[in-house]
């Protein structure tokens, strides 16, 4: 029996804007506080959607955001700011214990 197995990705499983909005929200709440989950949903998600299209919106070079949004990436907060503008989202703060 000769079985092949592929690397799951993420970016398959996102097909509608629900799927999209619904993983980035588990990934804000899952997040260990380093914002590595963050900054591979961002990626993920920019992936799904166009790397050159989303670096477009952002006025960055696609490269320099492959690289921001890799697993070695060490965005700035502008940056994740603008990627998450240019992806249609919007952040708001609710109270942990609310």
């Amino acid at each position: 029996m000769n079985e092949r197995f592929t690397k799951w990705d993420a970016v398959h499983e996102l097909k509608s804007e629900e799927d999209i909005a619904l993983y980035f929200e588990a990934c804000l709440e899952d997040d260990p506080g380093d914002g590595s989950l963050i900054r591979a949903a961002l990626g993920d998600i920019a992936r799904a959607r166009g790397m050159s299209l989303v670096a477009r919106e952002t006025g960055m070079a696609r490269e320099s955001l492959y690289k921001a949004l890799s697993p070695e990436g060490n965005p700035e907060f502008a940056t994740v700011m603008k990627v998450i503008k240019a992806l249609g989202f919007r952040l708001h703060a609710e109270l942990a214990n609310g």
